[in-house]
């Protein structure tokens, strides 16, 4: 179907304005003219507004990163790096302006012993972004071996987690790699709000939920016997 602007602003809830700032900035087509002040809009349009809204509102994406990802939109949701790339920031959970580390730095600066990061690099416990590249979120989950270790009880529990995230990341993979198949220039930002939302959303909702029954039912059961 075709729109006017003033249809395209109903449909979206975007102003006018803001859709003419995303076809000059690039992140839209330009509009199909039929005289010089007559331009009509089409589906294509109404779905990338409705995807830079989601990753502008949602994912806090930058516009150069959308548009940086929307030049890639012929290979939505492949493996493609430059379309995967408004996600990865959020994906790696660390936090603009972080202090990133060398592996020396990192240990001389926090006074990790480097047979313990080695080890836990080799089990997968520790997973930096980078070959190099060390933060405090790797700092967090050394104190955490240490705790455990000081309190005698083996991290294999943890190494149980390695193994579960992995196998996860690989559903989660599987799911792209569905999506994939199916996609369209019709559902192109319908697509992108069921990974995203699977990501975000559902993973933690699963994931805490289950948590929650598994030590509900412990507490119960804990007071049953002592009752």
């Amino acid at each position: 179907m075709e729109y006017k602007i003033s249809e395209l602003v109903a449909l979206t809830d975007v102003p006018k304005s803001t859709i003419l700032y995303y076809i000059r900035e690039g992140l839209l087509p330009e509009a199909k003219k039929l005289k010089s002040n007559v331009h009509r809009y089409n589906d294509e349009h109404i779905e990338l507004i409705k995807y830079i809204k989601y990753m502008q509102q949602e994912m806090g994406s930058s516009n150069e990163q959308i548009k940086a990802a929307l030049q890639q939109k012929n290979q939505s949701l492949s493996s493609s790096y430059s379309m995967l790339a408004p996600l990865m920031q959020t994906l790696s959970d660390i936090p603009a302006g972080t202090k990133h580390y060398t592996k020396a730095e990192f240990i001389e600066h926090y006074g990790f012993e480097s047979k313990l990061l080695e080890q836990l690099l080799e089990d997968g416990i520790l997973v930096p972004i980078g070959d190099d590249d060390f933060t405090d979120k790797e700092a967090s989950i050394i104190r955490l071996i240490e705790k455990f270790k000081e309190v005698g009880i083996e991290c294999s529990i943890i190494k149980n987690y390695v193994h579960h995230a992995k196998s996860l990341a690989e559903l989660e993979h599987q799911i792209q790699l569905q999506l994939c198949s199916v996609r369209s220039d019709e559902n192109f930002s319908t697509l992108w709000k069921i990974m995203l939302e699977t990501l975000f959303n559902a993973k933690k909702y699963i994931f805490s939920r289950y948590t929650h029954k598994v030590l509900f039912k412990a507490l119960k059961d804990e007071i049953s016997r002592n009752s």
